[in-house]
């Protein structure tokens, strides 16, 4: 009896360390496949670091294994096994994490690319605008025919989009922006700096009405601030009366209000732009807020319009899109060349 007591106690500490051993070898698997993994990752850590970009790398796929490993973790813990393999849990999940701070890191400087092309674009569009100028100066005509040249009207084509604004927008150059975004219209700048509504019916119906535009981005009211502030009713009456103006024109002619730039958020001016969004909206016209200048990507958008091109695409752009690159032009070129000489005078 005793021996049979002996045979099965001896037969079952060898079955316990038979699954003992199956047990370890089956952590060491798992340590293994772990290691290749850690190995890997950090290969990748280094390449996406060499790079500076963060095209290529799907931050949704780094989460999706960090949160792989966090669930082969918490199994660990609750089956108590708090081995070696654990380690190198953790371990991979540290270097996992270490792809998420240099994808951070890569959009960060990817966004700086993409604002440094973005001026040299607009900066190519006023070199383009500057040699155009000289290249169409005539040092034979008198100053006031220089100022006024005879038949500069019958050059400019009909049913065009118009920009009419004041004060910095003069100096945009419309017609080489429109060539550099492959606008497939004409554009021309008929802004003038003391524009307001004490004068833009007469500036309109001698200037503007005569190339019967299709399009109008109007860009009126910094001139008009007190006007608005004492007698705001007025101001809307005027406003009206100019957009009745360009429909009795042409009555199919599409028509962007631009609100006043207020940088310094100024409550007169946000009262003022107030009135101008209400004025679009209730007469059907597109409505360009300034104070998302900032956000507004012009490399982007002539990167949309030359794939647009290639596949054969040939849409009207809208006016809100036409301003945007417009007024980027003014704000990050323009505004920043006076900045610069205000600082120096």
């Amino acid at each position: 009896m005793l021996f049979f007591l002996r045979y099965y106690v001896l037969k079952l500490s060898n079955e316990l360390k038979s699954e003992e051993n199956k047990m370890e070898f089956g952590h060491l698997f798992e340590a293994l496949m772990l290691v290749c993994f850690g190995f890997s990752w950090p290969l990748n850590v280094i390449k996406a670091y060499k790079a500076r970009t963060a095209k290529g790398t799907s931050l949704a796929f780094i989460f999706l294994i960090i949160t792989g490993y966090i669930a082969g973790i918490t199994a660990k813990f609750i089956n108590h096994q708090l081995n070696y393999v654990l380690a190198v849990y953790f371990l991979n999940l540290a270097i996992v994490m270490m792809n998420v701070l240099v994808y951070i890191r890569n959009k960060g400087l990817d966004k700086k690319a993409a604002a440094k092309k973005q001026i040299q674009i607009l900066n190519t569009a006023k070199v383009a605008n500057d040699l155009t100028q000289e290249e169409n100066m005539n040092y034979t005509y008198s100053l006031d025919e220089f100022i006024n040249p005879k038949g500069q009207k019958n050059r400019e084509e009909k049913n065009a989009v118009i920009l009419l604004g004041n004060g910095l927008d003069q100096k945009i150059p419309a017609q080489s922006l429109g060539k550099e975004f492959k606008f497939n219209f004409h554009i021309y700048n008929k802004s003038c700096e003391k524009l307001s509504f004490e004068n833009v019916n007469e500036y309109f119906e001698q200037t503007i009405a005569p190339l019967a535009p299709e399009g109008i981005i109007i860009h009126l009211g910094e001139n008009d601030i007190n006007l608005c502030v004492n007698n705001s009713e007025l101001f809307d009456t005027n406003y009206l009366k100019l957009i009745k103006q360009i429909k009795d024109c042409n009555k199919k002619c599409r028509i962007a209000l631009i609100s006043v730039a207020n940088p310094q958020n100024n409550k007169t001016v946000n009262q003022v732009n107030r009135h101008i969004k209400a004025i679009a909206d209730s007469e059907n016209c597109s409505f360009v807020n300034l104070d998302n200048v900032h956000l507004w990507n012009p490399a982007a958008t002539k990167a949309a319009v030359e794939f647009a091109h290639s596949m054969g695409l040939n849409t009207r752009k809208p006016l809100s899109d036409v301003a945007e690159i417009l007024y980027s032009y003014e704000y990050k070129v323009l505004a920043e060349d006076s900045a610069t000489i205000n600082m120096v005078g």
